[in-house]
């Protein structure tokens, strides 16, 4: 016994709470099946957990696997930045059989009727990204370069695709390549697509209507008014709960108005003013106290304003030379027409009432909010898919699609952990200190022990349905970057 305790010792191994987590789930959800057993594929799912556990560039990913235990988990030989940056290339060339065998595994028996699609845009900082274009920039930065990106989902919200466009494609332009991808890699059926106003129009119609596809969409406030001028529509329908009208083409309108949103668009519209009566006010004060001061480019001041608040349809702005005075009158009539279709909107859909009737048909086109909820998280602090680090447009798509695959994961532990008192960081920032004990013999390293958790990291992995292994291989693999930091700092 005495000569066993000499040549067995313990120390503090790799972190593994975290890692074997995202491991077990992302092969509950088919990634590590649809990534495939190659080296390439275990790269690619090491950038997932990485992009889960700690965002960052595929340096900082090297770094992270240096303190967690993704060689002996992975079954990986080691690896450097430069083998991750390569992977993207290979996650961008075969993301179509990807995606496909994920889809495949979620729909073994029946496939979705409904998909839901939406595009946002991310900014970046630098000007050599391959994609990079000035855009319509949803960030609010402008004269930044941009990237546009699609997600399509399933009727639950879960992402099946998602797509890199230059940052200068309209929002329309990206429709084509979503429709052929459900015909051609998701088998088709009867299928109907989702999308927000602006994004069906005539022609995408046209498209859906030549794979036999559906669609539900709203439609534009200038839309609403001429059905109401032509008679389909009536203003009296809208004060009911949810209204439905049919054209002589077949096509359903739901309309409905919500009174919540109906007074937060009015409250907004009387800050508005009361901005520009402020601004109005301020020039007013300066000619007053700069006689000098020319009355016509205070005015202009102001006008461009108004233009900005978006008010110029119901208030009017005009100057009397000899009183050296900026003053704001409001059209009352033009306000109430405006007022009228506050909180006011319309749906719009070819789907039949046998096919779905009206309270499917509203509940189905609210689900979008699934997307966009996927596009904070994926954009913000969950996940971060900005900085984008890579120039290529390969690699740019390839990050992307790590970050939807990540997504998959964080939104299924998010459902998992609804009753935690924790965000989805938080608690995998508490499972990542949970660390192996690595067991040596005479100074070499044999095995990992996996320790019992304390209770409330137990908690997390008894919700989450994972377990963890009792033991672990311990390779003893160094994964280090080929560039060290101190070597690049500039010495002073």
């Amino acid at each position: 016994m005495v000569s066993v305790s000499r040549d067995i010792s313990v120390q503090q191994g790799l972190s593994v709470g975290g890692v074997w987590l995202v491991y077990d789930l992302a092969k509950q959800l088919g990634i590590v099946d649809a990534l495939g057993p190659s080296r390439q594929g275990k790269l690619a799912l090491w950038q997932v957990i990485a992009r889960v556990i700690d965002q960052g560039s595929r340096l900082s990913a090297v770094r992270l696997a240096g303190s967690h235990a993704a060689c002996d988990i992975l079954g990986l030989n080691g690896f450097h930045e430069d083998d991750l940056y390569e992977n993207l290339d290979w996650l961008a060339a075969n993301q179509a059989k990807i995606e496909k065998r994920l889809f495949t595994s979620m729909y073994t028996d029946k496939q979705p009727g409904l998909y839901l699609y939406d595009v946002t845009s991310s900014y970046l900082e630098g000007t050599e990204n391959e994609l990079a274009a000035f855009g319509y920039n949803r960030d609010g930065k402008k004269g930044k370069r941009q990237i546009v990106i699609g997600l399509l989902c399933n009727e639950m919200g879960q992402p099946l695709s998602i797509e890199v466009f230059q940052g200068n494609v309209q929002d329309i332009k990206t429709f084509a390549s979503q429709i052929r991808k459900v015909a051609d890699r998701f088998g088709g059926g009867v299928v109907s697509f989702v999308g927000d106003r602006g994004m069906i129009k005539s022609q995408q119609v046209e498209q859906l209507h030549d794979e036999q596809f559906h669609y539900i969409t709203a439609i534009t406030k200038s839309q609403i008014r001429k059905l109401l001028s032509d008679g389909v529509i009536q203003m009296g329908l809208f004060d009911q709960q949810l209204a439905e009208v049919e054209s002589e083409d077949g096509i359903r309108y739901i309309l409905r108005c919500n009174p919540a949103r109906a007074e937060e668009v009015r409250h907004r519209r009387n800050e508005k003013l009361t901005c520009l009566r402020s601004r109005a006010d301020e020039q007013n004060k300066y000619l007053a106290d700069h006689p000098r001061a020319q009355v016509h480019v205070a005015l202009r001041k102001v006008c461009f304003y108004c233009e900005t608040l978006k008010l110029s349809g119901w208030v009017s702005v005009f100057a009397l030379e000899q009183e050296r005075n900026i003053s704001i009158t409001i059209d009352k009539d033009a306000l109430a027409e405006i007022e009228k279709l506050d909180g006011c909107y319309v749906i719009k859909t070819d789907l039949s009432k046998d096919q779905a009737d009206k309270e499917t048909v509203h509940d189905r086109y609210r689900d979008l909010a699934l997307v966009e909820q996927a596009f904070r998280t994926s954009k913000t602090v969950e996940l971060e898919i900005r900085p984008i680090h890579v120039r290529l447009a390969c690699r740019t798509r390839g990050h992307a699609f790590v970050v939807m695959l990540a997504y998959k994961v964080v939104q299924e532990l998010a459902r998992r952990w609804c009753e935690v008192n924790k965000t989805v960081q938080e608690a995998i920032n508490e499972l990542t200190t949970l660390c192996a004990m690595e067991i040596l013999v005479k100074g070499h390293p044999v095995c990992n022990k996996v320790p019992k958790p304390r209770g409330d990291v137990a908690n997390l992995l008894r919700l989450a349905k994972v377990r963890l292994p009792e033991v672990l291989p311990c390779k003893g693999i160094c994964v280090a970057s080929r560039k060290k930091l101190p070597e690049r700092r500039v010495r002073r």
